[in-house]
């Protein structure tokens, strides 16, 4: 069987270029470009990556940025100050805390502390809601680059049956409400929702067309859970070590890829393919953020 993998680079890049082409024509008509901040609590190395890549892909859109940077020994409140002076700076379009946070700080309190109208990374109560309910609102950045990836594959959803393994209000959950949905783009599926105690979880994804795996173990997924065809979408990007690496380590996903990738129709790799197209999802919700605001 042929296999194509799903370019996270290629079909990111395609999409940037739209973006900065809308920006280009704000600046034309006089207008300022949307602008993206973040906050960073602490030094974790793959945050670190994840803020720098974000910086550098909001440069290449044309996007405003702003990246604040504060020890791991922030307290809640001061963090909850930091958030409230972006919540009222009208020049800020999008506002992200990235996590995880230290332990001391409450996620779920910081991100709802987030103005949902600022909220681009989708995690807010209230934009879950209306994501559940199947009205416009911020689709959470990771889910909205996988459906923006399928869109550029022209992989059909409909009628498909699909399996998402992880239950995260990040990934999963809101995954499995995309490919539910009435979207002709990416909906009209049935969705099974799993997780890593499902029993018999093989049973579930050797029916599947479409899996994503989000439970963040490497080589979770198996050759044989994957049925002839299907097409695999791997969230996963764990760091294992690798002593035959300059940084000794290297990075890992969910799917034993290079066993399970002879099965498949369509597989993302790791690194190049989610993590790439999560950015994206980040500045699309940018954007909107901007548009809303100014119409």
């Amino acid at each position: 069987m042929t296999t194509t993998l799903l370019d996270g680079k290629q079909a990111s890049e395609a999409f940037k270029e739209e973006i900065a082409a809308k920006v280009t024509k704000l600046k034309e008509n006089g207008k300022r470009a949307p602008h993206l901040a973040a906050i960073l609590v602490g030094s974790d190395g793959a945050s670190e990556t994840y803020v720098a890549s974000k910086e550098r892909s909001c440069s290449q859109v044309g996007f405003n940025s702003t990246l604040l940077r504060f020890p791991d020994s922030m307290t809640e409140a001061e963090l909850l100050s930091e958030i409230e002076k972006i919540n009222n700076n009208n020049e800020i379009d999008g506002l992200i805390v990235q996590l995880p946070l230290p332990k001391h700080i409450d996620e779920g309190k910081i991100t709802d502390a987030i103005l949902p109208s600022k909220d681009v990374d989708g995690f807010h109560t209230y934009n879950a809601g209306q994501l559940s309910k199947g009205m416009d609102t911020f689709i959470p950045a990771t889910p909205f680059g996988i459906v923006k990836l399928l869109k550029y594959y022209n992989i059909e959803t409909k009628g498909k049956n699909a399996v998402v393994i992880g239950r995260s209000m990040i990934v999963g959950r809101p995954m499995s409400i995309l490919l539910s949905s009435t979207s002709n783009d990416y909906g009209n599926a049935t969705v099974t929702l799993t997780h890593r105690y499902t029993k018999d979880l093989e049973s579930f994804t050797k029916n599947a067309d479409i899996i994503v795996v989000a439970v963040g173990i490497p080589f979770f997924l198996k050759k044989e859970m994957v049925k002839e065809g299907a097409v695999v979408i791997d969230v996963g990007i764990t760091r294992i070590e690798d002593k035959s690496k300059k940084k000794g380590f290297r990075l890992a996903g969910d799917v034993d890829f290079d066993n399970v990738k002879e099965h498949t129709s369509y597989i993302t790799p790791v690194p190049g393919g989610v993590g790439l197209m999560t950015i994206l999802g980040l500045l699309e919700n940018t954007l909107q953020a901007y548009h809303i605001k100014h119409g």
